[in-house]
């Protein structure tokens, strides 16, 4: 597809297995006047390795344009982050955040209630969470009232979907910094913040395989991993005959995270699918 004579406007991901295969499609979406046309590649998953534990924060998403909305999801769908809430207003924005409690806002300056710099004040009533415009106002006088109120950040579109996802996690970086990544298991934790294992009082260093591959089964913890999912985490494009690896990786891993690693119970397989962590 030629959208030489298009303005690209966004470009937006999807997955083709919902959250369990890192195989994705990448759509580009242009537009002139009020016409959108779009065409498509293929990519890999970029992958935030040590500061995946941040990927689980909770965004909130707002936005007037569904489509939009749809397009900047399947982005940080993309790259990791999932546990998104959307809005199209100040009024659905200001109840997601008294019931939600969201640790990150992107919002946008133009809404159909008033604008984003009205809404950020009414959100910073309820919750110190960072804020990050995402907005076509690209006026200085607009970034410069953004900032002075205390945003984060402020991304005129069109953008580049690594540079909000790199933006977004340095917010997160700066603000939760203090906190510790430990997961709970049942008979140890993991620290992805060191990369180790936390057991009967003794710290186990993970090899970069087996943070890989537990960062993976974390972002999807109660869920099935397939092998296939858990091989590209490990392997990257072409995952295909390292099962025989992802099997000895999977028995070393165990090793460290449980008591009886012939008996898992934080690590367990769903024959014929895959597997699946059991945090506490």
């Amino acid at each position: 597809m030629a959208i030489s004579p298009f303005e690209i406007y966004d470009i937006a991901s999807t997955f083709l297995q919902h959250s369990l295969h890192l195989t994705s499609t990448l759509h580009f979406y242009a537009r002139s006047k009020n016409e959108y046309s779009h065409g498509i590649i293929y990519v890999r998953r970029f992958s935030m390795n040590r500061n995946d534990y941040l990927l689980n924060k909770h965004l909130l998403l707002v936005d007037d344009e569904q489509e939009l909305l749809d397009m900047v999801v399947s982005i940080l769908n993309e790259y990791g982050f999932y546990n998104i809430t959307t809005a199209k207003s100040i009024k659905d924005a200001v109840e997601a955040t008294q019931k939600l409690r969201p640790e990150l806002a992107i919002l946008d300056v133009m809404l159909p209630d008033g604008n984003g710099f009205e809404l950020m004040k009414q959100i910073k009533q309820y919750s110190d969470c960072p804020i990050l415009f995402l907005t076509a106002c690209g006026e200085d006088e607009d970034k410069f009232k953004g900032f002075d109120l205390g945003a984060d950040d402020y991304i005129v579109k069109p953008f580049l979907p690594k540079e909000l996802t790199f933006r977004i996690m340095a917010i997160l970086r700066r603000s939760y910094k203090s906190e510790n990544p430990i997961v709970k298991l049942k008979n140890s934790q993991i620290d992805f913040s060191s990369a180790q294992v936390i057991k009967n009082n003794e710290h186990i260093p993970l090899t970069a395989k087996e943070y890989d591959l537990l960062s993976a089964l974390y972002r999807n913890a109660g869920c099935i991993v397939t092998i296939d999912a858990l091989c590209e985490a490990a392997w990257g494009d072409n995952p295909f005959g390292y099962e025989n690896s992802l099997m000895a990786h999977i028995r070393r891993i165990r090793e460290k995270i449980e008591l009886n690693p012939s008996q898992p119970v934080s690590l367990v397989t769903v024959k014929g699918l895959g597997y699946k962590l059991i945090v506490e």
